[in-house]
């Protein structure tokens, strides 16, 4: 498979701090990356760091071939980074429809095809941002990025705050639209025994430092390294 993202030596923080000391990663099309590590370990800023919204001391970043190091974050969405912050940031004033119409761009995902993906957001399409429940805006913002036909898909902590149902709907959904081929998806989460199901690929931060890389089933497999890294339970995490 196609190697989409490809980070060597990255060196990353805010103003004079750096919270990635030297990281590199790769990610491959059709793969579902899940971004694991206590709080405070490095997750969101490798994600803003992909984004293009954190100070870089060093390192490359490339999206499917193309150096996008030195883009600004409204070029690297342009060239096919998508994101969906831990804070949606929905446009509220604007309708459902009108949030994916802003950012659109030409591709196999069209707002058509996010609606049926999302039933729920057809249903509510006239309805403005700021009036949708919790895990509606998380759908919406999933649509939005998609609209943006993403190579990479950025999700930090897309669950938190939800029903286990919709939930489950949304992580099958990711799963389902990584795989419809042509992007890849790294997902951020606090809780190892929501996304392990369906991801591939697990990476768990310490520090800023990759400290274990293996596949989700090996990691649900090993107790001692869950316990270790996450502090939960073998048990808890299947």
């Amino acid at each position: 498979m196609r190697n989409l993202l490809a980070i060597r030596d990255l060196r990353a923080g805010y103003g004079d701090a750096v919270v990635l000391p030297n990281l590199s990663l790769d990610l491959e099309e059709g793969r579902v990356l899940a971004l694991l590590g206590r709080n405070g370990t490095g997750k969101t800023t490798l994600i803003n760091s992909i984004v293009g919204v954190t100070r870089r001391f060093g390192g490359t970043i490339a999206l499917d071939g193309q150096d996008i190091t030195r883009l600004r974050p409204d070029q690297r969405a342009r060239a096919g980074i998508g994101w969906v912050p831990q804070e949606r940031n929905i446009f509220r004033s604007l309708t459902v429809e009108e949030n994916m119409t802003a950012v659109a761009q030409p591709g196999p995902w069209t707002v058509a095809k996010v609606y049926e993906m999302f039933p729920r957001l057809a249903e509510r399409r006239r309805n403005f941002g700021n009036e949708l429940s919790g895990g509606e805006q998380q759908m919406l913002a999933i649509g939005r990025a998609l609209t943006l036909n993403p190579r990479v898909l950025l999700l930090d902590e897309p669950t938190e705050g939800l029903a286990p149902i919709i939930v489950e709907e949304l992580l099958r959904a990711l799963g389902a639209i990584t795989r419809a081929g042509g992007i890849c998806s790294i997902v951020v989460e606090q809780n190892a025994q929501k996304v392990l199901g369906l991801a591939d690929r697990a990476v768990i931060l310490e520090r800023g430092v990759i400290v274990h890389d293996a596949t989700s089933a090996a990691l649900k497999a090993d107790p001692a390294a869950l316990e270790r890294f996450l502090g939960v339970s073998g048990a808890s995490a299947h």
